[in-house]
């Protein structure tokens, strides 16, 4: 019986140290309320590597890329077109429009027609001599009136105009109507207005007409102009240039071929 009280009183002075000990325990220091919490992740000290990028590239580095550009980059700017040179052959001609004989009523004269035909075979330029005053009427009868009154005249009709670089021209082409027998009083004004650019050129005439072929118009033209060459002319008539131009473009074409072009 005495063994077992001493048991109990042992186990008993056992817990009441346990107490003790877990008493003096409770009064341990907490960490400081006022101390700053510790962040979980800490902010980076240096700029991302990707910011680094938007710094301007030395000059190493700019030599480096724009040796690394397409080529086609440097010659995006076009070159400038050169100017194309001119014909050195030119067409010159005087054309009427309106009622004309054994035609009736014409909207495009004979002599452009031929005038146009030729320029295309020869790669030529054209010029037309217009009148500054155009007097000339529209019905054929009171314009045949005009014309052999210009010529009992020898009036010089002015023409609006002048042929820009006439010197450039080694060759000339000159047409018209045949009036009278003769060139229209208005191509004598070109004639002897450009007397002088004219010289040394070779001219080429030509007529439309309405049954009097050329009328001389190779001989008047070296009498005009007797420092210039001038050689064999084709006179069509003017019903073919508005009926038949399949006759007038083979007479033009056999025409230059003899000439040469």
């Amino acid at each position: 019986m005495r063994t077992y009280r001493k048991q109990v009183f042992a186990v008993l002075l056992a817990g009441v140290i346990a107490l003790g000990a877990i008493g003096c325990t409770g009064t341990a220091a907490k960490p400081e309320e006022n101390a700053a919490p510790i962040q979980a992740t800490a902010q980076p000290t240096e700029a991302p590597q990707a910011e680094a990028s938007t710094q301007a590239p030395t000059a190493e580095e700019s030599k480096e890329e724009a040796s690394n550009e397409p080529a086609s980059q440097a010659t995006d700017t076009p070159k400038a077109e050169e100017p194309e040179p001119h014909s050195d052959i030119l067409v010159v001609y005087f054309s009427r429009t309106g009622e004309q004989y054994q035609v009736g009523v014409i909207e495009k004269g004979n002599t452009a027609i031929v005038a146009e035909m030729i320029a295309k075979k020869t790669g030529a330029d054209l010029f037309e001599i217009l009148p500054v005053d155009d007097h000339y009427p529209m019905t054929y009868n009171e314009l045949t009136d005009v014309a052999k009154r210009e010529q009992n005249d020898n009036a010089r009709p002015a023409y609006a105009g002048e042929v820009p670089g006439l010197s450039q021209y080694s060759t000339i082409f000159i047409g018209a109507p045949v009036w009278w027998g003769d060139w229209p009083m208005i191509c004598y004004t070109f004639f002897e207005t450009n007397a002088d650019a004219l010289s040394g050129k070779t001219l080429i005439p030509f007529s439309t007409h309405a049954g009097s072929g050329l009328s001389g118009f190779d001989r008047k033209l070296s009498n005009a102009l007797p420092n210039s060459t001038v050689q064999k002319g084709l006179a069509i008539a003017g019903a073919d240039c508005q009926n038949n131009a399949d006759r007038v473009q083979k007479s033009v074409g056999d025409w230059l071929n003899g000439l040469g072009f």
